[in-house]
């Protein structure tokens, strides 16, 4: 279950959100009248999610490299690497 605060207990509680945000590597979603506003996280949390998104990326566009097949053999690719290492 997400933990709700309003924008006024981020501004009265900060120190309790941020101790809450590091110890629980969670986001805490603050509302502004009534409404989603703010997702708050860990500068540590907030890297760890970003790298994912990265590595997914990076996933999907080695999977739409094998749908377009622009793959070759992996021996004639480490022999390409071996010579490179040589120059």
């Amino acid at each position: 279950m997400p933990t709700i605060r309003s924008s006024a207990d981020l501004r009265n509680s900060y120190n309790e959100i941020s101790t809450f945000c590091h110890e629980y590597s969670e986001p805490v979603f603050i509302t502004k009248n009534g409404k989603g506003d703010l997702a708050v996280m860990s500068i540590e949390a907030y890297e760890q999610l970003a790298g994912r998104c990265e590595l997914y990326g990076l996933i999907q566009e080695g999977m739409d490299d094998l749908a377009a097949g622009k793959t070759r053999p992996f021996s004639e690719a480490m022999t390409d690497i071996r010579s490179r290492r040589k120059r």
